[in-house]
């Protein structure tokens, strides 16, 4: 049977749960969330959770959906393995936030990044399978978000505003540098 978004929700959940009481190391944490969120089937789910404790639907860690990165007057780079949220908010002052989504655990299908940047730079990598949709906005500066569709990755949805900065989104290496 296919699996739903439900079920992978759920099984988030049961790893969140274990992830927060020490069953599961950040690493394991992020491989098997990783697992659930590309699973096809309801049978790829279930040995994800096996040798975890079941939890209820009150137990649901909220911490998944909401992500604040924020950088003033300085340069915060997020690259490499880790875990976003479905609502990132990138907020930047007078400084530079440097994200790369390609090798993060996306937690769904659907995530929004939320830029509010003022005097700043944002650059955000995405996957190359990744569908972006533009629906911010700029006012004396510049906001370029290249990518175009693809059917059979995540959906971005990049929002927000800037003020006197530049936002990027882009797949490829060759518009920005992570150092």
């Amino acid at each position: 049977m296919r699996a739903s978004d439900a079920d992978r929700d759920r099984i988030a959940a049961v790893l969140g749960e274990a992830l927060a009481t020490g069953r599961l190391t950040s690493v394991e944490h992020a491989d098997r969330l990783e697992i659930a969120y590309t699973a096809k089937t309801v049978g790829e789910l279930v040995p994800i959770t096996r040798d975890l404790p079941e939890v209820s639907a009150s137990n649901v860690p909220a911490a998944v959906e909401q992500q604040l990165i924020s950088s003033k007057f300085s340069k915060i780079v997020r690259k490499g393995r880790w875990v976003a949220s479905r609502h990132t908010k990138l907020s930047a002052r007078f400084g530079a936030l440097i994200i790369d989504l390609s090798d993060a655990v996306l937690p769904g299908r659907e995530i929004t990044v939320e830029t509010d940047a003022r005097f700043s730079k944002v650059i955000v990598r995405v996957p190359d399978n990744a569908h972006v949709i533009d629906e911010g906005s700029s006012i004396f500066g510049k906001r370029n978000v290249t990518g175009g569709s693809q059917a059979d990755g995540p959906l971005i949805r990049v929002t927000g505003k800037s003020t006197f900065s530049k936002v990027i989104v882009s797949r490829g290496m060759d518009d920005w540098n992570l150092r």
